[in-house]
């Protein structure tokens, strides 16, 4: 396991070693296989490994002749107005009968049981209106999911970032494997493994000091976002988050790193530093929680001597 792989590169910190810089390793913050939802035939792929895309933009397109040729019908009948149109000319026809009908019985020209017929005669025409509006609605909602069925057979990028992987090609069927791989590169996720005696003195919103192992970049900042609150029991080590700004995509992920965490008293202020080659604060490598609390590793100033 990844989680594991990166405890053992980091036990060697020991929790002596409070003096040495820390570990760490920069990743993506988000990654996504990109798969379909339904079984098709790859039609067409617009992005090619490395390609910078955008949240919403295609990524990959089925074939669609059938959905298209559903929708056409599904529209086809949704847009129909003429069952509407003769429901409602009958229901006219059965209204005027069904008032001559009663006019006619007032005055004991028809019987009662003609009555009954035109009466009758006119609910029918009625539901038949009824029948042919609801059949159109339906006719609608089937155009609805023609349309929502087409629109599985395309793929969107969930979020901002980089083509990292690409899976199939065009032609190829798609079942439940992925096509694409899609990495999030800014902002950069910094993976601490820190050990337990420096647990209570690292909290979201401090700033580190970040050199990657990479000839050509500076030492970075990046803040804490997360802190674990469950200690590993294997290895009595727990692990920090920390976000590292990377808009111009000049730190690729996957690189491994040192980590000084600066002093909280010398960075109230202090915002984090974009990627470039600016040289570090100074730092420290454990910093207390609340700076209320006595910091009982520090020696008391001595007591004056007194004169004999």
């Amino acid at each position: 396991m990844k989680t594991l792989a990166i405890v053992l590169a980091f036990i060697a910190i020991g929790a002596h070693a409070a003096d040495q810089p820390i570990g760490c390793l920069i990743e993506p913050d988000q990654s996504a296989d990109i798969g379909a939802a339904v079984t098709g035939v790859i039609a067409h792929i617009p992005v090619e490994r490395g390609d910078i895309v955008q949240a919403g933009q295609v990524l990959v397109s089925l074939r669609d002749t059938v959905e298209r040729a559903q929708i056409g019908i599904a529209r086809s009948r949704a847009q129909t107005e003429a069952d509407i149109r003769a429901a409602q000319a009958n229901r006219v026809l059965a209204d005027e009968r069904l008032k001559r009908a009663r006019d006619l019985h007032q005055r004991q020209f028809i019987s009662a049981q003609a009555l009954d017929q035109a009466e009758a005669e006119h609910r029918v025409a009625v539901e038949k209106l009824a029948q042919a509006r609801d059949f159109q609605q339906i006719s609608q909602r089937e155009l609805d999911l023609a349309q929502a069925r087409l629109g599985e057979r395309v793929l969107h990028s969930p979020f901002d970032g980089i083509v990292t992987d690409r899976y199939l090609s065009v032609g190829e069927r798609v079942e439940d494997k992925p096509v694409l791989r899609i990495a999030k590169l800014h902002p950069l996720r910094v993976e601490i493994v820190l050990p337990n005696t420096l647990y209570g003195t690292i909290a979201p919103g401090m700033i580190a000091d970040i050199q990657p192992d990479l000839p050509g970049l500076g030492v970075l900042n990046a803040q804490v976002t997360r802190v674990d609150k469950v200690m590993d029991a294997a290895s009595n080590t727990f692990r920090a988050r920390l976000t590292l700004p990377n808009a111009d995509h000049a730190i690729p992920a996957g690189v491994r790193c040192t980590a000084r965490f600066i002093d909280r008293h010398d960075t109230a202020d202090a915002a984090i530093r974009p990627a470039g080659l600016a040289p570090a604060r100074q730092t420290s490598p454990a910093l207390r929680l609340d700076p209320t609390v006595p910091d009982f590793t520090r020696r008391a100033p001595a007591a004056p001597r007194q004169r004999m």
